[in-house]
Formats: structure tokens, sequence, C-alpha cells
């Protein structure tokens, strides 16, 4: 894969809820949240040049083993439910990368990390809905890779510093999740776990050295409110991820709201110099 003009840095995204570019009624409340991911991909330009691909790891995803997606048209994953019925019909018709999927494994591999290849996964909402804000032409390939099973920090901070190469190679590394995910809560009571969860956030990722801030994420549960803010850590692990891919570079808030409609306070971070 050919050289892109500048090393790209990494994104953890807050990825909002369902498909909610689709619907007007949602759209709205996210504009701060629609506005930062186009940001996000203005900054990927780097020269003016767009990602030769974008990987993306969603917190709908978990496999075994990491996987990434190989196919050369991904389909759709509706992975929501209680959606209008025109949501069910959306389609994000981005290319996949197939060559990607196995420079993907064959980085993992080399790093002693087990890792395989699922040529039928289509892409679910925590990578059509953002992408669909940041190229809604979906003229960039996308890959998803999942999560692994068991949640391990440590498995995927290392899965993260194994595909760092590929942000030399025009890859543009987005971890898909939420800095707050609890669905049962909301409103009024979400307030106070939500800002002590995104506090620490902060702290560890902007203020700790390289050396504390992977400790202190592989110790996340430790943390204020930390299972009431993921009482399941699938969107959190995203994080870890990005985070892994440019483990020694400068963390930079790049969406911060608190939400009025739910109460969460959710964040998005760069990873690394904007091109």
């Amino acid at each position: 894969m050919n050289a892109h003009p500048a090393r790209l840095p990494t994104y953890f995204i807050s990825h909002g809820g369902g498909p909610w570019p689709w619907m007007a009624e949602m759209a709205a409340p996210m504009a701060a949240l629609a506005a930062s991911l186009q940001r996000v991909a203005a900054e990927a330009a780097a020269g003016g040049t767009p990602p030769r691909a974008v990987l993306c790891i969603s917190g709908h995803w978990e496999a075994p083993v990491f996987t990434a997606q190989a196919g050369a048209r991904p389909g759709m994953v509706y992975d929501y439910h209680g959606f209008p019925e025109h949501t069910y019909r959306i389609r994000y018709p981005a290319p996949g990368a197939p060559a990607l999927a196995q420079r993907v494994q064959d980085l993992l591999l080399g790093a002693g990390i087990a890792a395989a290849q699922d040529a039928t996964r289509g892409y679910d909402h925590g990578t059509f809905a953002p992408l669909a804000v940041m190229y809604p032409q979906a003229e960039v390939p996308v890959l998803q890779l999942s999560l692994k099973m068991g949640y391990s920090p440590a498995e995927h901070l290392a899965a993260g510093r194994a595909l760092g190469p590929l942000r030399d190679e025009g890859v543009l590394i987005v971890g898909s999740g939420l800095s707050f995910h609890n669905l049962r809560l909301r409103g009024p009571g979400a307030v106070a776990p939500s800002a002590a969860f995104d506090a620490w956030l902060h702290e560890t990722l902007e203020r700790s050295t390289p050396a504390e801030r992977s400790t202190r994420l592989q110790q996340w549960a430790s943390a204020p409110a930390a299972r009431i803010a993921h009482p399941q850590e699938d969107h959190l692990l995203p994080l870890m991820v990005a985070l892994g891919a440019a483990e020694n570079e400068k963390a930079t808030t790049v969406y911060h709201e608190v939400m009025a409609w739910t109460g969460w306070t959710v964040s998005s971070w760069r990873f690394g110099a904007a091109g």
C-alpha cells in the first residue's frame, strides 16, 4: 500500500445512537456530534488527500479472535431495535478493502496475536452511522475490525500497537464506541456518573504520561462510576485499540458535550497530530 503524505492520527469517537443520521428527530440533538465527525474527516485529509481506507473498530462486533472484515462489497447489519421501518433499508455503499484485511491480519499475527478474516460480515451501525456523516459519498474504502471476546484491555492495546504501521500507509484508524454507554440510565440520574467517568477519561488521556495512561486504562474498572458508565465495556474497548496505535502521542478532545436529552456527558479524542 502506498504511503500517505503524512502519518495519520487515530481517533476514538462516540458514535451516537442507532441510525441517527437518518432520523431528523435524532439528528438535530446530535448536531454537535455530526460537526465533530465532519472535522475528523477534514483533519484526516492530510494535504487535501483523504485516507486510502478507514479501519473501524466498532463496539458492535466481537469475535473469538480479532477478525478483519474482508468482503469487497460489505452488506449491512441492522443491529438495533424499535426504529422506523426506513432505517432497516439504509445502504452505506462504501467499498471494502480485502487487501487491507490481509494486511491487518498479517500485522496482528506478526505481533503474536491470533487473527482471522470474515468475508461475509457487513457494516454495523457503529461503523455506517458515523462514516455516513464523515464520508457521505461513501468514496473511501472501509473495513471493520472486531473486538476480541473476553474484553481484555491489555489485548486491545496490544492489537492497536500492532496496527500502528497502518498510519503511515494512509489508513485512518477509528475506534467507534461511546465514552458513556448505559442505555438503561438516562435523565437526571445519568448526569453525575457520566460526568465523573468522563472527567476521569480526560485526566487519563490528556494529563497522564503515556505509560501512566496505558496503565490507567487497563485498570479502568476502578475509575469513578466506571461500571455505571459501562456495565459492559464493548463501547469502551475501541478506545484501547485507537490509543494503542498512537500510544506515545498526545490526546486531544475533538468532541465534548452534555447531551440534554440523555443527561450523558460524552467525548471523543484524537491521538497524534492532525494532518
